[in-house]
């Protein structure tokens, strides 16, 4: 339940230095544009194409998820520094925490089940076809958006159940849940400790699972006896685990580094990192390997 004693929050934004704040916001915009061109690009292209194989259905929803992700934050942002006015309502806050966790986590499933799809298409792939149905696809997908949808809840709410002191100053250019629980009275955000102890160990799960998916797919690799081959199963698996790896370590330094008392260029270089880079370049990396994907697929 959220604090209703406060009305709103005053977000600090990008750096005060006149010529930083023009170089954040003209990247962010520059990256944002980017993003969401090459991500419906991407969408529209695989529906024209009819390219139905799970990969592309799995993609198709990164893509959209990295949609939302990113146009969550950015454009609040950048337009709060044209305007020069940081003020944000407390229902705006919640709703930008929610949908952001929500995206955020269906980004970082997603991404597991482009990596679990790898690992059956190089490993066992000879049932591929089997172990990849349909229904398979469907319910993975399904279970990607409600576990979403149920961690977006409860985050939200042990966030906004604490009560806030002093200034409600945030200082990053969103609603932060990290910078939301340093205007926390003390010892009043016991609940939202216990959250962020399972999102952790939920992350923790992911990686470990990501890990094993590719320690078994080099391992594969490796032992493949074509030299073309071993080339195009690493040029189609080390983008997406770079993804992956740019994915989670830029969001858990920001999350866990010691925080400042107001925006560094660090603080805007990682949130740039973790909020639109990834949005940015996942289109790039997969449409580049698009057709030798594909090909791959097809001929096993």
């Amino acid at each position: 339940m959220a604090n209703l004693t406060v009305s709103g929050f005053v977000l600090m934004g990008f750096p005060t230095n006149p010529e930083l704040e023009n170089l954040f916001v003209s990247l962010f915009l520059f990256l944002y544009l980017l993003a969401q061109t090459g991500n419906i690009l991407i969408i529209t292209t695989s529906r024209v194409d009819r390219l139905n194989s799970p990969m592309y259905f799995f993609l198709k929803h990164l893509y959209f998820s990295d949609v939302g992700y990113s146009s969550v934050t950015v454009p609040r942002s950048i337009y709060n520094s044209f305007m020069q006015c940081g003020n944000i309502s407390l229902g705006e806050c919640i709703v930008q925490c929610y949908a952001f966790t929500l995206c955020g986590t269906a980004e970082l499933a997603m991404l597991t089940l482009t990596s679990y799809d790898r690992y059956v298409a190089i490993c066992p792939s000879l049932h591929y076809d089997i172990i990849m149905d349909v229904r398979t696809c469907v319910h993975g997908l399904v279970g990607v958006w409600i576990s979403g949808v149920i961690i977006a809840v409860i985050h939200t709410s042990a966030t906004f159940s604490i009560h806030f002191c002093g200034p409600r100053i945030i200082h990053q250019s969103f609603c932060d849940v990290s910078q939301i629980l340093k205007l926390s009275c003390y010892n009043d955000h016991i609940r939202e400790i216990g959250v962020t102890a399972f999102l952790s160990l939920a992350a923790f799960l992911v990686v470990i699972f990501i890990g094993f998916s590719y320690m078994h797919i080099f391992s594969s690799v490796l032992r493949m006896p074509s030299a073309e081959s071993r080339t195009k199963a690493f040029s189609t698996c080390l983008p997406h685990l770079a993804v992956v790896i740019l994915f989670l370590s830029t969001g858990a330094i920001e999350y866990f580094k010691p925080q400042c008392d107001s925006p560094t260029v660090l603080d805007m270089f990682l949130t740039m990192m973790y909020t639109v880079v990834p949005p940015t370049f996942n289109p790039m990396i997969y449409s580049l390997r698009r057709h030798q994907v594909s090909s791959d697929i097809n001929q096993r």
